[in-house]
């Protein structure tokens, strides 16, 4: 089903922009705005809903666990 492989592609390029974090890229890179477009809509509500853990931002986390769960309903 192609609805899966979206959920599959999207949840490589969210695990893309953590890694993408940890580097610290600048914002001006290429890559960067790429993966921070697609993915910052979606994990801003997220931050906002998540308590503050003291710098640790687990939206992606949060994120990563929803795209699994939406897939286990679709298949």
């Amino acid at each position: 089903m192609i609805l899966i492989q979206l959920i599959d592609f999207y949840s490589l390029i969210v695990l893309v922009a953590v890694v993408m974090s940890w580097l610290q890229l600048p914002p001006t890179n290429p890559i960067a705005q790429i993966v921070g477009a697609a993915t910052e809509p979606v994990l801003d509500p997220i931050r906002r809903i998540l308590p503050d853990m003291g710098g640790l931002d687990l939206s992606p986390m949060a994120l990563l666990i929803g795209l699994q769960m939406l897939k286990g309903l679709l298949s």
